[in-house]
């Protein structure tokens, strides 16, 4: 069975605008999402590298009593920032998707509907989403045999999930506003390796704001993996505390989201070009 979404025009026609618009976003999603499904290698690949930054660096990291961690131990505040990483490597990589579908000519199918853009990018970012949090819970899995200090409580969890998709989908549509731009594999492949490291170590995934000099910290200002990891520490770990406050965050997180959409909406069709 095909795993295309299915985009019917003539199921629309007497329904409302925003009936529409939801219902070609879910349309996109319960696509991905089945493709994922039928791939359960992919998603035992993708946890391999975290397990191993918590495995290894975590434990030999822990060792170092420089770093201040305001009063936790270093695996549980190292444990929020790794599981963002692995978040942030699944979704980066998301835009290359767009490039093979286009090469595939499902992308000039989905074009010709009357379908929004809009609905196109937010389905493919929402399904970055649901594609990292099967992810984060074997990171959570992880967590817990090597002994972090975890909330369990059931609102805490449902944050860090909330906090997760929005990040996998800010994420996510960031790499297709790249794939729009270099419209080949090879290209994208190439600034994707050019971005991942400064995103992850130019935020406080592995260690605290206050370590940075003072233009590292204000760069990490305008990196969204940095409000990422500080909402997940809070509702993640016992003890832990949010720098900026969940709030404030979460406002970050939807605010960059609203602006890639809006800037990948426009784009979206010039991939094909």
């Amino acid at each position: 069975m095909s795993s295309e979404p299915v985009l019917r025009p003539a199921d629309w026609a007497n329904t409302s605008p925003v009936f529409d618009f939801f219902q070609q976003v879910f349309a996109i999603v319960e696509g991905e999402v089945r493709k994922l499904r039928h791939d359960n290698l992919e998603m035992l690949s993708r946890v391999i590298q975290p397990a191993v930054w918590l495995v290894v660096f975590g434990k030999v990291f822990s060792r170092l009593r420089e770093i201040p961690t305001g009063g936790i131990p270093y695996i549980d505040f190292m444990a929020p920032g790794i599981l963002a990483q692995s978040v942030l490597f699944v979704a980066v990589f998301f835009g290359v998707t767009l490039i093979w579908e286009r090469d595939l000519g499902i992308l000039q199918k989905f074009l010709a509907t009357p379908a929004y853009r809009l609905a196109l990018v937010l389905g493919k970012a929402l399904s970055a989403g649901a594609r990292a949090i099967p992810q984060a819970s074997v990171v959570y899995l992880i967590a817990v045999i090597m002994g972090v200090h975890l909330r369990y409580n059931p609102l805490y969890i449902l944050g860090a999930l909330v906090f997760i998709a929005l990040g996998a989908a800010v994420f996510s549509t960031l790499s297709l506003i790249i794939a729009c731009l270099v419209k080949t594999r090879q290209r994208f492949m190439g600034v994707n390796q050019l971005l991942i490291m400064p995103l992850f170590f130019g935020s406080n995934a592995i260690y605290p704001l206050q370590m940075m000099p003072g233009w590292l910290h204000r760069v990490s200002t305008l990196n969204p993996l940095t409000y990422m990891v500080d909402a997940l520490r809070t509702v993640m770990i016992q003890s832990g505390h949010s720098a900026y406050g969940l709030g404030f965050d979460l406002f970050m997180q939807i605010l960059l989201l609203g602006i890639l959409l809006g800037v990948a909406t426009k784009l979206y069709p010039k991939v094909i070009y």
